[in-house]
């Protein structure tokens, strides 16, 4: 399946966050990640983060596709998060 996350954390559990989020899905611009994942782990994933924020401060949606084919991404401006080639 093919993920959106978008979140409004509390500052003091951000860092905690993004590093759950990173083990998951690829980091596109500030409080957004993107990215193909398992269904294993993405149950993996949202215990994770609901062990990590606070559910009375705290919101991170999901959008759910269950296939990239249908999604077309368009930026405007700079794109922040790369994904750089490694050799």
């Amino acid at each position: 399946m093919f993920v959106i996350m978008v979140y409004d954390i509390k500052e003091k559990r951000v860092a905690k966050i993004l590093k759950i989020s990173r083990k998951y899905l690829t980091w596109i611009q500030n409080s957004v990640f993107e990215g193909d994942i398992t269904n294993a782990n993405f149950i993996k994933f949202k215990y994770e983060l609901k062990k990590a924020i606070k559910t009375e401060e705290d919101s991170i949606v999901f959008y759910i596709f269950r296939t990239k084919a249908y999604t077309d991404r368009e930026i405007i401006g700079i794109e922040k998060g790369k994904s750089e080639a490694i050799i």
